[in-house]
């Protein structure tokens, strides 16, 4: 199960985390309002409300794994890090295309990251802008 979770979580996020290659710049104004998301996103599951992120991805994320799934992978792989010590954004890339995801308007986000349990992490955080404008979580991979 835990293998499983793994690699559903991996299939996530994978493309987005490889798109965010060395020509990302810092953040660009357009991409401010997708990254103010992320933080928020972030924030929520810092504090442990796992099923929140869930609700709070895209219409895409949320097809491609059950609130279930999510809680579950998060609680085997993000809980045990602990508390956030900070964290950082490093780099920041515009898409309009991922791999094996619908074309839209993507921003792919990493952040320096560091945990009570693991003082050097990577936060690959993809984000997506639904038909309504607003910004929501379409992937999440920690290294």
């Amino acid at each position: 199960m835990k293998r499983l979770l793994a690699a559903l979580l991996c299939a996530l996020v994978l493309l987005p985390a490889l798109a965010c290659a060395e020509d990302a710049a810092p953040v660009t104004a357009d991409q401010q309002p997708a990254v103010d998301a992320a933080k928020t996103w972030l924030a929520g599951i810092d504090a442990g409300a796992y099923g929140k992120s869930w609700d709070g991805g895209s219409a895409y994320f949320r097809g491609a794994v059950s609130q279930k799934d999510w809680e579950t992978a998060l609680t085997a792989f993000r809980k045990p890090l602990g508390a956030l010590g900070s964290r950082r954004i490093t780099k920041a890339k515009s898409l309009t295309s991922l791999a094996g995801a619908p074309d839209g308007t993507y921003v792919v986000m990493e952040f320096a990251t560091s945990f009570a349990n693991k003082k050097e992490a990577f936060e690959t955080v993809c984000f997506s802008r639904e038909a309504d404008g607003s910004w929501r979580a379409a992937g999440y991979f920690i290294r």
